[in-house]
């Protein structure tokens, strides 16, 4: 066209392209679609596949339509040595995609859903896979509960110690609906796998029967997901990688991920929360008016467990060893387990509560001890403290662990027992455990002679002595005079 535009002839247009004289007169006349625009239906270059692919990958596919192209690629290859080159894999790349899409197994359907407000809240738990928070310097191990009202997107995060348990479910539950102020008439949940991991038939059971009563206190249906259909949780999914990626950029914000105390990390979680559903507030407000309202007393959101004090007045309660109160040996304390802590009880008695701890492993065990349980028997025989199993944990702070070893290489093994557990017994009575711990170590790293008498000298509370005070014993007869006088003004006053 370019040469006849040109002022050509026909013939000489046709020559110069390279078709006849014919062609090019259809062409001119529209009576043949240019090539260039024409849809091409018939191959340009010969099949690679053409030898293999009918009789035997596609075959193949059929029966397993999940093979990958790279696997057939190995497997035509390896029956065919040297036919076959790697640059045809992305031919059989597009020849498997078109194969799924005409001839392949049907694909499941997401069906999208109609929320309705006041209807469905749902609960799950995550993890802050890529920030470390640390607790006063020290890594803190954690997961964060979520809840989620499904139509407002109202959020409620609670940091939770231990893994996917009942106890952490229920807790995070209550405090989500006290704060929301109503709860709504369904409540979902995965399969909570952690929690229903390694239990028997009959604990998960009672398992279930305690999230059905859990639900049934607060008014709502339990329900929960099918095991293995992540994307049936996806109502609450998707909104984990939303809050995270806030708590993220406002740590950026913040400048430090270290938190003086659990609850000032608790704290700090509440504000990223909230200025999330505050975006939301108009849809809460009309969520809030539909929701059903909270029974007066709180639901259960611990579980039991009884335990034994022994001899050595500890208890075990879920691979932890943790230590009581000596005069509590022999009993049977009934233990009530929260995220939390250990709420001890002698019959109806509460004796006890402990911070709970968490093993780090699932085969290991760990302990919680507290010198002040188990003083009053050691000062009797310091020298049972040098090799207890206990030893190293009836040091409460570093600091103490650092005295230990000064005086264990300095003085004698007896006398490095008796100062020891001294020194711990001095913390006990008289309350002063930090600053006693920074006094020695001042001393020790003056090169001061440690002694125990000067310490407790030092740090005993002195005895008040009342002042003396000199009373004067009057006669007997002023009484009389008094009495006679007074009886006298009130026969004037008649």
């Amino acid at each position: 066209m370019n040469a006849r535009e040109q002022g050509h002839t026909q013939e000489a247009a046709a020559a110069k392209s390279g078709i006849s004289i014919r062609s090019g007169s259809n062409i001119e006349n529209n009576k043949r679609p240019d090539p260039k625009t024409q849809e091409r239906y018939w191959r340009t270059r010969q099949d690679p596949l053409i030898d293999v692919w009918d009789s035997e990958l596609e075959p193949m596919l059929e029966n397993t339509p999940n093979l990958q192209a790279i696997t057939l690629l190995e497997y035509i290859q390896a029956n065919y040595p040297g036919k076959f080159e790697d640059k045809i894999l992305r031919t059989l790349q597009r020849r498997v995609k078109q194969w799924r899409a005409l001839k392949g197994p049907d694909k499941d359907v997401m069906f999208r859903q109609e929320h309705t407000a006041g209807r469905l809240g749902l609960s799950d738990f995550t993890h802050l896979k890529e920030t470390t928070i640390t607790i006063a310097g020290e890594v803190f191990e954690h997961i964060l509960y979520h809840f989620r009202l499904i139509y407002s997107k109202w959020s409620y995060m609670k940091v939770t110690l231990g893994g996917e348990s009942y106890s952490a479910l229920a807790e995070g539950l209550h405090e989500a609906l006290r704060r929301l102020g109503g709860s709504p008439a369904e409540h979902r949940t995965d399969s909570l796998s952690a929690a229903y991991k390694n239990l028997n038939q009959d604990e998960q059971n009672d398992l279930t029967e305690r999230y059905q009563q859990l639900c049934i206190h607060y008014g709502m249906k339990a329900t929960r997901n099918n095991r293995g259909q992540s994307h049936e949780n996806g109502g609450i999914e998707s909104p984990h990688g939303h809050l995270k990626r806030r708590i993220e950029q406002a740590l950026l914000l913040r400048g430090s991920h270290d938190f003086k105390s659990v609850d000032d990390y608790q704290n700090f979680i509440d504000e990223v929360v909230q200025q999330h559903n505050q975006r939301n507030a108009k849809s809460t407000s009309l969520e809030k008016a539909t929701l059903r309202r909270l029974p007066k007393h709180k639901a259960i959101t611990y579980t039991e467990a009884r335990a034994v004090v022994t001899s050595s007045s500890t208890i075990d309660v879920r691979r932890v060893t943790y230590t009581v109160p000596s005069r509590l040996q022999g009993e049977t304390l009934n233990v009530k387990l929260y995220d939390k802590k250990l709420e001890c009880y002698l019959g109806s008695k509460q004796v006890i509560t402990l911070d709970r701890v968490y093993p780090k492993g699932k085969r290991t065990r760990s302990r919680q001890v507290d010198y002040r349980h188990v003083i009053g028997s050691l000062v009797k025989k310091p020298q049972a403290f040098r090799y207890s199993r206990l030893r190293d944990d009836l040091l409460p702070t570093p600091e103490y662990k650092l005295i230990w070893k000064h005086v264990d290489e300095t003085m004698s093994a007896k006398a490095a027992c008796k100062f020891m557990v001294g020194l711990l017994y001095l913390a006990y009575s008289e309350d002063c455990e930090s600053k006693l711990a920074q006094t020695v170590l001042s001393l020790i790293d003056k090169n001061v002679m440690l002694s125990l008498s000067s310490l407790q000298i030092k740090f005993k509370t002195p005895i008040i002595t009342p002042p003396d005070i000199e009373v004067t014993q009057h006669d007997l007869g002023c009484y009389n005079a008094l009495i006679n006088q007074s009886a006298q003004q009130e026969a004037a006053y008649v």
